[in-house]
């Protein structure tokens, strides 16, 4: 994101110096070229605005896009953890069950 948005100013710059620089050395009124620059101006300072306006919807929608990617890989995570820990309980209860059975042949023969 941003080497395009550094790209973009650059682009956008150049473009505004070049207008000026060509306003000023045309043969016109000194009314005339002041207008034609500022007329300049306010069009590179609006192209300016979108493009900082896209720039952010595009950085919004990769972060939205992100987190959406985030939350899936969390339920993935703990929806894992939860079956992993009923194996785990599943088979303590297994041990435990031989444990007393063993405990209980042991106390009969004694």
């Amino acid at each position: 994101m941003s080497n395009n948005g550094n790209t973009v100013l650059g682009i956008l710059a150049g473009t505004a110096i070049g207008a000026v620089l060509g306003i000023l050395f045309a043969p016109d009124k000194g009314s005339n070229t002041r207008q034609r620059i500022s007329d300049e101006a306010q069009l590179a300072k609006q192209k300016l605005a979108d493009k900082a306006t896209e720039l952010k919807e595009q950085v919004v929608s990769s972060a939205s896009a992100k987190k959406a990617t985030i939350d899936e890989q969390v339920d993935s995570i703990i929806t894992n953890a939860s079956y992993k820990a009923d194996d785990v309980i599943s088979s303590l209860e297994r041990k435990l069950k031989d444990l007393k059975e063993k405990n209980k042949r042991l106390q009969k023969t004694s």
